[in-house]
């Protein structure tokens, strides 16, 4: 049976490393001066962005890894800001995240945090709330996932944490062409990962370049 991945898959960085901003909350999922949109363009312009309304949409590469990202996927993990803007012992069980009655994911979903709560399930997503280190964490992960990889969802945070403690297999960033400034930092640059990581960088006609790394 092929090994069990820990993938991060078409994660958005500006072109100095940072995926969020500050203060999160309930209007600004991203932080308070992040137009998410300044980042994420290119994947709602693809064909296969999951969410199109309209017919048309960019092919070629970009679409690719707009329709890879659930191929072979078995569970995610992801941790609780991703989730949602609370923060703390939790006030209101009737919040169960920001995707609506239909989560993208399709999967079992293990939420980190130091206060669990209930498990419960929208359409074919369940969602796990798990107070684990991140090897636990990917251990439970891999055995709801029945034989097939995991997807390590963000936020950068909890990415950070999993590549400190040497878990994730392979990585694929889009960085964008835009400074932010500001905003919590994946990297200062990818070349931080090239002692662990092999790296492929390639240039899209959409204007983000695409770092695809796997383990050395």
């Amino acid at each position: 049976m092929a090994r069990q991945l820990l993938k991060v898959q078409n994660f958005n960085v500006s072109l100095d490393g940072v995926a969020a901003g500050e203060d999160q909350s309930l209007e600004h999922p991203f932080g308070s001066h992040l137009d998410p949109a300044r980042i994420f363009a290119w994947c709602g312009a693809t064909a296969s962005w999951p969410t199109r309304t309209e017919e048309g949409g960019s092919r070629g590469l970009d679409d690719y890894l707009v329709r890879d990202f659930s191929h072979n996927i078995g569970a995610e993990i992801m941790g609780r800001n991703k989730f949602g803007p609370q923060r703390g012992p939790w006030q209101d069980l009737r919040w169960q995240g920001w995707w609506g009655d239909e989560p993208p994911f399709h999967t079992p979903v293990f939420v980190l945090t130091h206060h669990p709560r209930p498990s419960f399930t929208l359409s074919d997503t369940t969602f796990h709330f798990v107070d684990a280190d991140p090897a636990a964490a990917l251990e439970m992960a891999k055995e709801a996932a029945g034989g097939k990889d995991v997807r390590l969802g963000g936020g950068v945070t909890t990415i950070r944490e999993f590549l400190a403690a040497g878990l994730v297999d392979t990585l694929h960033v889009a960085v964008s062409p835009v400074k932010l400034g500001s905003g919590l930092r994946l990297w200062d640059s990818p070349e931080e990962l090239t002692d662990r990581y092999h790296l492929d960088v390639v240039p899209s006609p959409s204007g983000v370049t695409h770092h695809l790394f796997w383990r050395k």
